[in-house]
């Protein structure tokens, strides 16, 4: 397998993603939201609770359901740049003239997930580093100390989001094998944000912990899952079956 062939998939596939206005929108709007909104949020609890030791207490556990939060934007963002790189060159016919190539299935299906997935970890890893630098403007406002980045907030962004955005990106392969219609394909793989929505309102209401033994379970079972998915993308992906049936 060639790296270099999947980097000059990837790079043509990020160019043409990057041109859809909406695809850029999401990237931009969502880690905007979660860096500049949730810290207002912050101080908004603090301002009407006070800040005393009560409110503080209560404060990591806060901050670490925030950061979860961009876990949710990592595996909404992706898919609708790997919908759009399988079934819609499927649909408009770019999809075959390379699979006419001689790059492997190997280094196609590597390189359109590089390229679903190196945009939306740039761009959850740049709102995450903005969201620490205003939540602790913030707190050290209130409560005149910081508390990120902790062990949590290392562990979500460095080993749970990108564990994350890649069982979103590799789902979206697999639904879009059957699929022939962009929309339903990110609709489908959209579904893949639930498990990880129920665990941020879990979080948020006390019944889940974001402690780091948690956090690397989670990451463990992704881990698994995203194996398993990979397996099941490359035995789909084949290059006769997308020539024939894909049409």
């Amino acid at each position: 397998m060639s790296i270099a062939t999947a980097l000059t998939i990837a790079r043509k596939d990020v160019w043409v993603a990057l041109r859809r206005r909406s695809t850029l929108v999401g990237l931009v709007v969502f880690p905007l939201i979660v860096a500049l909104g949730l810290p207002l949020v912050l101080r908004r609890v603090g301002e009407r609770t006070g800040a005393g030791d009560a409110t503080m207490a209560m404060v990591p556990q806060l901050l670490d359901a925030f950061v979860f939060f961009l876990v949710i934007g990592s595996a909404v963002l992706p898919t609708a740049i790997a919908a759009y790189s399988l079934v819609g060159e499927k649909v408009e016919r770019s999809l075959e003239p390379l699979l006419a190539t001689p790059a492997s299935e190997l280094e196609i299906l590597l390189g359109k997930t590089l390229a679903a997935l190196v945009p939306t970890l740039l761009a959850i890893w740049l709102g995450g580093a903005v969201f620490v630098l205003n939540a602790n403007r913030q707190t050290q406002s209130l409560w005149g100390r910081t508390f990120l980045p902790d062990t949590a907030t290392w562990i979500i962004l460095m080993v749970v989001v990108p564990l994350a955005a890649l069982f979103s990106v590799l789902a979206s392969v697999l639904v879009s094998v059957r699929v022939t219609d962009v929309r339903t394909a990110q609709q489908l793989a959209g579904l893949m944000v639930i498990p990880f929505a129920a665990l941020y309102v879990l979080s948020e209401i006390g019944v889940f912990d974001l402690s780091p033994t948690s956090l690397l379970w989670i990451a463990a079972v992704l881990l698994v899952l995203d194996l398993v998915l990979f397996a099941g993308a490359r035995a789909v992906f084949d290059r006769e079956e997308i020539l024939t049936r894909w049409r």
